[in-house]
């Protein structure tokens, strides 16, 4: 987090950092006290940390990620797992625009180009206008719904599927992933990542995508079946990706680094100084309401 957050965290607290070798031995006396843990979304913390921790009432998770988090252990337990919601929406639908625009205007292409020299030599490809293009949103929470009025002021088409039905948008309502796909030509990726959406763009869908579609991901890698991806930008089934997420992040499959029309963002959507100082004041405030016997505000479970 923020070092401002941290600095206010351990004014407040007796802080254990895990990932610090110099404080394991204080942490291991320390466990059957801890009643807080912050983390990250893609962090979380597993179930043998849980188990560990016999007085935990709360995971703070700075994001909004729960899937690196058993919920129904957690509540089994009576410990509150907590988001940061709202905060980071608007800069993590920002940069879903900005992958797509990457991709659909070669910006890192061309960035590379005038660099190495090319610019007046050698031809550049012409780029694709967004305006006109049918952009499909695959999860309509808060972040979709961000990126669809974002896309809309571009002068593109909405469409979605979402879980659950939603009543508060006028954009087409498609009957299935796959359908979304197919009346699509850019697929953009906002769904929670649960067992339930493991692979859910798999190689069917991006078929239906198509030899023109685009796809960007600002939701997690593990919605992807990466093998699929993969094989698609190779061979043409669609036409590039803008990807800020993947799995086993960082240490992603290095096909990715060759793989043709592609931008690749280090999983940065919600990093902005702004939303992270935002996100890192809610992790306090949840912290604050448990320790204060209070609900925190954000609790997901």
């Amino acid at each position: 987090m923020m070092k401002l957050i941290e600095d206010r965290l351990d004014a407040a607290y007796t802080v254990h950092r895990l990932y610090d070798p110099a404080s394991r031995a204080a942490l291991e006396q320390a466990l059957p006290n801890i009643r807080a843990v912050a983390t990250g979304g893609g962090t979380g913390l597993s179930s043998e940390w849980m188990e560990k921790l016999p007085s935990l009432g709360v995971i703070a998770i700075n994001g909004v990620g729960t899937d690196k988090v058993d919920l129904k252990l957690a509540r089994s337990r009576n410990i509150d797992v907590t988001t940061t919601p709202g905060v980071l929406t608007d800069d993590v639908a920002d940069l879903g625009i900005a992958l797509l625009l990457a991709v659909l205007r070669h910006v890192v292409k061309g960035d590379s180009f005038v660099r190495d020299g090319k610019w007046g030599t050698d031809p550049f490809p012409l780029g694709h206008s967004p305006k006109g293009k049918r952009v499909g949103i695959l999860g309509l929470g808060q972040i979709g719904k961000a990126f669809g009025r974002r896309a809309e002021a571009f002068g593109m088409d909405v469409r979605y599927w979402n879980r659950s039905p939603i009543t508060d948008v006028a954009w087409k309502s498609c009957a299935s992933p796959l359908a979304l796909a197919e009346d699509s030509d850019i697929l953009v990726l906002a769904i929670a990542a649960t067992a339930a959406t493991e692979n859910i763009v798999n190689a069917g869908i991006l078929k239906a995508l198509g030899q023109t579609g685009v796809l960007v991901n600002i939701a997690r890698g593990s919605v992807v079946d990466e093998d699929a991806l993969l094989a698609a930008l190779n061979d043409g089934t669609i036409a590039g990706a803008g990807l800020d997420v993947f799995v086993n992040e960082p240490k992603i499959r290095e096909e990715f680094f060759t793989a043709p029309n592609t931008v690749l963002m280090p999983h940065q959507a919600s990093a902005t100084v702004e939303t992270r100082i935002a996100m890192g004041e809610l992790v306090l405030a949840n912290i604050a309401a448990h320790f204060a016997g209070e609900k925190p505000p954000t609790t997901v479970n």
